[in-house]
């Protein structure tokens, strides 16, 4: 039986979690701020994190823009417990990871872009 759209970014999701292990959850989000698949522990709220993945990549791009950065690769939060990653997945989704506070992020950073570039061809 063929995967659905949901369960292809989902196994993408637990792929990218098993090959980087620094790596505590996973989302894929909708620029609108909609959650699209995840792989979160039971205790995150889903709608926060999509409504909040969509903010930061839409606040990234603008800022970006008018700074003149260039186009935006990636969104980076640091705070004393671990990194929250973003990162474009195609026109309409964003890659949210969180990240222990001892990740190796180029690891990490690698690991995303090619998940990112697979979710971007069935989002």
């Amino acid at each position: 039986m063929a995967q659905t759209r949901t369960e292809q970014m989902i196994a993408m999701l637990k792929d990218l979690q098993a090959s980087t292990p620094d790596i505590e959850a996973a989302a894929v989000v909708s620029v609108d701020g909609l959650m699209m698949a995840s792989a979160l522990p039971a205790d995150v709220e889903e709608e926060r994190i999509a409504a909040m993945s969509a903010a930061m990549l839409s606040l990234g791009e603008r800022t970006a823009q008018e700074l003149r950065r260039g186009v935006l690769e990636q969104v980076f939060v640091k705070g004393e417990d671990g990194y929250i990653l973003l990162m474009g997945a195609g026109e309409e989704a964003v890659l949210t990871t969180l990240a222990r506070k001892e990740a190796k992020l180029g690891l990490i950073f690698l690991d995303m872009r090619r998940t990112a570039r697979e979710l971007g061809r069935i989002v």
